[in-house]
This record gives C-alpha cells, structure tokens and sequence, in this order.
C-alpha cells in the first residue's frame, strides 16, 4: 500500500524530529522546467574533499565542516554553474540537493557536483574553494582578488571525471573539449594528473585528480607564465586487463571504505524508456489512484454496510500531498513497492489529484516506484533511507537517495548515497546511477547491484566504473604477516580478482573492455558492456580522443 501524502514530520522548513532526512522544496525553481531541450545527458562529476574524513576536519573549521554553509550561499555558487535547487533533503551526515540538471551532495568533510547539459561546472569550483574557506572555517589563503575571488581553501583532493559527449561542440566555457578543461584545473591545482581511459574511438571515459594535500597554483604573473611547463598530459589508459601504475607518490588510504561505484547507459531500450515520460507515469498514478478509491469504497461498504450513511471519502488535495479518510495515499518519500494497479474510476465524483498529471516530485515518486528504483536500497535493509525523485516535462527524470547505514553495519560513513538521472529521447537516451553506499554493506555484490539497474533500463551498451580506495595493511585490508610489499600486492590481487570475477557476466551483456588502473591511493576498473542482440550500429561518440 503506497502512501501520496507528505508525512506528517516532513514540512517545507526543516523538520525538529532528529536524525530523520527532511525535505525542502524550491517551488520557484519547479515552475515551468520542461526538458524538450535536454541533449547531453553524460553528466561532469566534480568532487572535492577538504579533509580525509569527517573525523578529520581541522580545529579551524565549523564541528560540521561544509555542512553549516547555508543553502543560499550554495544556490548563488550554482548560479555560476547554471543550475537550480529544486529540493533538498536534510540529514545529520550529507545533505542531498537535487538540481535542474543533476545533483549535488554535501558531507562535513566534502562536497560531489554532478550537472549535465550545457552546465558549466568548473566555473563554480573557485566559488565552492572561497566557500569552504570563508564559510566554513578551512584553512585557506589569499586567492584572486584582482578577479573577485579573495580566498580558497586548500583542498585534500579533487577529482573531476566524465564520459565522453555527445554533443561536444554545444557545451559552454571551460568544457568544450577535455583539454580545455585540464587546462582550466591546471590553473588552479599543482601536480594533477589526467587519464583517458577506454578506446580512444570508442566508448571512454575521462578522469582529472590530485595528490593528497593539493597544492593550489599560484596566481599567475608574466614571469611565471613563461615559466610554467605545458599543461598536464592525459595518459591514455587502453590495456585492457593490465594494472599499470600512476606515476605519483604512493598513498595508502585508511578509509577503505570509500568507493564509488558509477553506472553510464547509452541507447535505452525505447520500452523501457517509456517509464520516463510524464504522459506514461501519469496513466500509471491514475489507474493506481482510483483502484485505490474502489478497494477504499468496497472495504468501508463490507465494514459499515450503508456508505452514504457514513459520509463520502476526502480524496481532497491538502497543501502539498493527498489526504483521505485513511491517511493513505502516495509518500514522496515512500520505499514501498506500489501496487501499479490498471483500474480507472468512472465516478465523475472522484478528482484526480493534478499533481499527479504535472511535472514534479508526486510523479517522481511514481516512477521511482514503478520503474523499480526505489528497490535498489530497499526498505527492508535500510528501513531510513529516503528518496527524492522528480520527473521532468515531456520526460526526463532525476532522483537523489539518502541511505543511512543499517543499525550495526560497521562503516566508516554512517550516511551514503545513490543518484540516478534519465534522458530518455530515442536520439540521445541515457541515464546513469551512482552511490557510495558500500558493496560489502549491502550483502550483495557489485554485479547484482549493476543487474538490477541495468534490468530497469535495458541499455544497448553501458559502462561501469568502480573507484576504490586502497586498504592499509594495519587495517586489516591484509592478512597478518603481509608486511612485505610484494605479499601485500598478491594479497590485493587476489582480492580484486575475487570481488571483479562475477562482473565478467552481467546477464545479457557481454563485456568488451576491462582496464584496472592503480592510482595513489585508490583502485579504479573500468569496464565496458554491450547488449548480446544489440543491432543499433555504432555508438554515438561526439567527442572522440581528447
């Protein structure tokens, strides 16, 4: 039984209950979004870490580090990157901001950025370094006041990635080509590295990251531009099956919790697509909605014989949800499987909610049910996890999930998240997922995980990159005794193997490419996946090498 009303403890202010997600909707920026223009769905992923983790964060900053920056300090940044705030969704450890063009997450200790379209992301990174400094207390210095940027904190590291466009030549500022962007990072990062990785012209992916303890570049003068080498060269990665090791300093990184596993799917089954489209999730609410109101009448008939007799049912809208004699309607924040009934009232006295018939969070959550979302994380393993999801005119969706970690899961984050976003147009369908909620935290492997998603959307091809941070042998990422460095890179072989060996066979995919790359600090495979009965052709690469 699915639940249409906001509950009782969710408002459009933040909520007094503790330690429950709350909702806050931008009714400003819902008005009239429509996605009949959206065209490049392959999103820019930004993040930055001003700390190891949020136990780490320096005695200059806020307790809650980038979390006591207030919301409209972060809206004016998403200005600059051409993105609006459509809801948030407040919790203790991160909180999940869904845009009009992706998301954006915050933790105490970091912040992600994913935008897509012709946003312009890295034009926002100056401001987000001056807000990390000046807003919420980490260390930093004089930046560019010439050019309005007074300070910038130093971040840990950064690390910016992408898929390659389709439509390259219609991006804006620092983003028409991956050279350009190395070169805007360069500007502000010492030391970054930059790698391609994938078949040059074929399906790739880029990826920009610094050392720990980043060093900013400092502003530049006439001298020091003669003197500056040329900017950062992207490495090609192309061996498949082959560990190559990054030319930077070794790190091992305590958290090895930390990974992020990212989904990127091109040529949706056009069936499958159809989920995302408003005139479909709306048919769907519909039938949903008046079978409902049947079994509502036909159970208070069997209870109280005489209906009329007791009065009619309030299927009335009240304020932002649906309320009704029983309290039951459709829970934006519900991680319930509906009922997807087919049933269609010819009452003329039942009113079909018209939130149900309009771009917006109600049909968001619809979808997110019916199509099957909602059930990655679900409730039954993460009773606290709460999801907002938003569904675009014509089509178009876009979800955040905020998933606590299970009561005595051990974790080195006790808060993770999923973000998925759709573009379902036949001419330039995609969609990705992402999350960081921890493989080992789930019970599940990776690869079930990337099953179930990509059963959701049937991709013709898909990538899948999964970015993982190395374990300390003091940890006990190693067996006692592998104290030698040799024995300790067996151990991780052996491991890695273990872990990758089910995701050589996603049911009705083969896999193309494999490449595992060792970085500083961190572990990075990347793979690629066609459909078995596949016959679109070749993909549809826009930008091809760098």
């Amino acid at each position: 039984m699915v639940n249409i009303e906001i509950p009782y403890n969710y408002t459009a202010s933040p909520t007094s209950v503790s330690g429950t997600p709350h909702l806050t909707i931008n009714r400003e920026a819902t008005l009239d979004l429509d996605s009949s223009n959206a065209f490049e769905g392959p999103e820019k992923l930004l993040e930055v870490w001003f700390s190891p983790s949020p136990q780490a964060l320096p005695g200059s900053s806020a307790p809650n580090g980038l979390k006591a920056v207030s919301a409209g300090v972060w809206k004016e940044m998403l200005d600059l990157v051409n993105c609006k705030v459509l809801s948030i969704v407040e919790s203790e450890y991160v909180d999940a901001y869904l845009l009009s063009e992706s998301s954006m997450f915050v933790f105490p200790h970091k912040l992600i950025l994913k935008t897509c379209g012709t946003t312009t992301l890295l034009c926002g990174l100056p401001r987000i370094l001056e807000i990390a400094g000046l807003s919420a207390g980490f260390p930093h210095v004089v930046a560019n006041p010439v050019r309005g940027i007074p300070a910038a904190a130093t971040p840990y590291r950064v690390f910016y990635s992408r898929k390659n466009f389709l439509f390259p030549d219609r991006q804006r500022g620092p983003h028409r080509s991956w050279r350009d962007e190395v070169k805007h990072l360069d500007r502000m990062f010492l030391g970054g590295s930059a790698y391609m990785i994938g078949k040059m012209n074929g399906e790739h992916w880029y990826l920009y990251l610094t050392g720990p303890d980043t060093t900013l570049t400092p502003p530049r003068t006439p001298d020091l531009e003669r003197q500056m080498r040329g900017d950062t060269e992207t490495k090609v990665l192309n061996l498949p099956a082959q560990m190559m090791a990054a030319s930077l300093d070794g790190m091992q990184w305590g958290g090895a919790q930390d990974e992020t596993l990212e989904v990127l799917m091109t040529d949706l089954d056009e069936e499958n697509a159809k989920q995302f489209y408003l005139d479909h999730a709306s048919a769907i609410a519909e039938g949903q909605y008046f079978q409902r109101a049947h079994r509502a009448r036909r159970d208070a008939h069997n209870h109280l014989g005489d209906l009329g007799s007791v009065g009619t049912i309030d299927m009335s809208l009240d304020g932002d949800g649906y309320t009704n004699g029983y309290h039951d309607g459709f829970d934006v924040f519900s991680n319930t499987s509906s009922d997807n009934g087919e049933f269609t009232s010819s009452d003329e006295d039942d009113h079909f909610p018209e939130e149900l018939t309009t771009e917006g969070h109600s049909l968001g959550t619809v979808v997110s049910e019916s199509s099957g979302l909602s059930e990655v994380y679900p409730s039954s393993k993460y009773p606290d996890a709460r999801i907002d999801a938003y569904l675009f005119t014509p089509c178009g969706f876009s979800a955040n999930g905020v998933v606590p970690a299970p009561e005595g899961s051990i974790s080195t984050s006790p808060t993770h998240y999923f973000t998925v976003h759709v573009t379902p147009e036949p001419h330039c369908s995609y969609a990705s997922f992402e999350t960081n909620v921890p493989g080992r935290q789930t019970g599940r492997e990776t690869a079930e995980v990337v099953e179930q998603v990509v059963k959701i959307f049937k991709p013709g091809r898909f990538s899948v990159t999964l970015f993982e941070a190395k374990a300390n042998a003091d940890d006990g990422g190693f067996p006692k005794g592998y104290g030698d460095a040799i024995q300790e890179i067996k151990a991780l072989e052996r491991s890695a193997a273990k872990r990758s060996s089910r995701m050589e066979t996603i049911k009705g995919y083969r896999r193309v490419d494999r490449i595992v790359h060792d970085l500083d600090g961190y572990d990075l495979v990347f793979r690629y996946y066609e459909r078995h009965d596949w016959k679109g052709g070749a993909p549809c690469l826009g930008e091809v090498g760098y």
